[in-house]
């Protein structure tokens, strides 16, 4: 392991999607959360000062937006022709998948409004599996999280999939379907999260199923932490914090944000038995709390 901290901005960017294209992989009632303090807010920078009015939200939104069409436009075929060349010995799609989060990188360079980074302890072996977990505050957090210098596979809503360049990027990205509440769909979503596993590509999930609208980290599925004991591979958990001012809820101008993502040493799963489910889960949301206190002092 490598501990490492740097920004994933202008100068230096490091190696898709939700909205809530993520969902959870299952339907099994979580553990009521902890009372939590009140909401915290982003302290505001000169960037905030600077850029966070009518009329600058408005231009860089259009910026923003335009760039995000053209980025996605030319990286389609790139992915296609990658899919295509690496096909025959990447059956886990690792370098599509790896480039198609590329563009978001590329996205965030050219967005004056977001600024994220990457911190902690980054893995020395992007092809030992890990099943990802993350506290969700936004859409962004994808943006954000595909900032990581390794590829994952996301669950994503069957709509999404449908979106076309993004979509398609998706599908040739090996990213799994999931249809909300139906049974079938949830238990298709597990098998194929086991063949990316087993084909040494890491999953990556939100346990709390969706956004949490106040910044509080919701109570955890069971999905994750089953998925993990019964491939016994480790825990990788996240921590998201400042994602949430990205994306202005009812606005489709994008806000100023100061994002950061944090690698948290890996949790063990192995000897684990489905028995340590509820424990498994309890522990790493704490782990998670604990963090992103800790990120927010």
């Amino acid at each position: 392991m490598a501990v490492r901290s740097h920004p994933v901005g202008g100068s230096r960017p490091e190696p898709c999607t939700c909205h809530d294209g993520h969902v959870p992989v299952d339907d099994v009632p979580a553990a009521t959360a902890p009372d939590a303090p009140e909401p915290w807010q982003q302290p505001r920078t000169w960037r905030h000062r600077l850029l966070d009015n009518g009329v600058a939200r408005t231009v860089l939104s259009i910026w923003s937006w335009l760039v995000l069409g053209i980025v996605v436009i030319i990286w389609t075929p790139l992915v296609a022709l990658t899919l295509l060349v690496t096909y025959p010995f990447d059956k886990g799609r690792y370098a599509p998948g790896y480039l198609f989060r590329k563009l978001t990188v590329v996205h965030q360079v050219l967005n004056p409004l977001w600024t994220f980074r990457t911190s902690g302890t980054m893995i020395t072996d992007p092809r030992r599996p890990y099943v990802v977990v993350a506290n969700h505050q936004s859409f962004v957090d994808i943006l954000l999280i595909s900032h990581l210098p390794w590829e994952m596979k996301w669950l994503s809503k069957e709509s999404i999939l449908k979106i076309p360049c993004v979509g398609w990027m998706m599908r040739m990205a090996g990213d799994i379907r999931l249809v909300r509440g139906q049974k079938d769909s949830i238990i298709a979503a597990m098998a194929s999260m086991h063949d990316r596993l087993s084909k040494k590509v890491s999953v990556m999930v939100f346990p709390e199923g969706t956004r949490s609208k106040d910044g509080h980290v919701k109570a955890f599925k069971d999905g994750a932490f089953r998925l993990a004991i019964e491939a016994q591979v480790p825990i990788l958990p996240l921590v998201v914090n400042g994602a949430d001012t990205a994306l202005v809820k009812g606005d489709w101008r994008l806000g100023v944000s100061d994002a950061e993502v944090r690698v948290l040493e890996p949790i063990s799963t192995e000897g684990l038995t489905l028995d340590d489910v509820a424990e498994l889960r309890e522990r790493v949301r704490d782990i998670i709390v604990a963090e992103l206190a800790k990120m927010r002092a």
